[in-house]
């Protein structure tokens, strides 16, 4: 591929995926423009690479496992704290909305859960991030994801099973 058409193939897949990659930073970080200039730093660090060497098929993972670890280097010297699900923009391709009620409590349940399935769910389930792609952003096996994610949602469900027999 010619150097020129591979930057712009580049650009065009960083520009399909920037808001889904501020949505992830902004559910992590809990505010809009601390997750904006996170993502905007994850970009130039991307485009200050050698654009030879980056395959354009690895720029969207690539990115957010750059947007991850400035997510987990901003927690440690900010003590962030993860963001309540009624407060992200759940943009979904069938236009789904949750009702801030369930929003609430499905939130709750989730803070409940170990951070390892927690975050499993939700970069599954709000991401839309596959499986393979959370293993390879945790350095994980996907297997491992597979099953956080099925022992999550297991503990999910008995608690949403004994909150309706209270």
């Amino acid at each position: 591929m010619p150097k020129k058409s591979k930057r712009k193939y580049i650009n065009e897949i960083i520009e399909d995926n920037l808001d889904y990659l501020v949505r992830f930073a902004y559910y992590r970080l809990n505010d809009r423009t601390e997750a904006e200039e996170l993502v905007y730093e994850a970009v130039l660090r991307l485009l200050e690479r050698d654009i030879t060497k980056i395959n354009p098929e690895n720029v969207r993972m690539y990115l957010f496992r750059i947007v991850h670890n400035l997510c987990i280097d901003k927690s440690r010297f900010a003590d962030c704290h993860t963001l309540s699900l009624d407060n992200i923009d759940i943009a979904d391709n069938n236009e789904i909305l949750l009702d801030m009620e369930d929003a609430d409590r499905l939130n709750d349940l989730l803070d409940r859960l170990p951070t390892r399935e927690s975050d499993i769910i939700r970069m599954n389930i709000i991401d839309g991030l596959s499986f393979v792609e959370i293993s390879n952003l945790l350095s994980i096996p996907a297997s491992t994801a597979k099953s956080r994610f099925k022992a999550g949602v297991e503990k999910l469900r008995q608690s949403i099973s004994r909150q309706l027999k209270s």
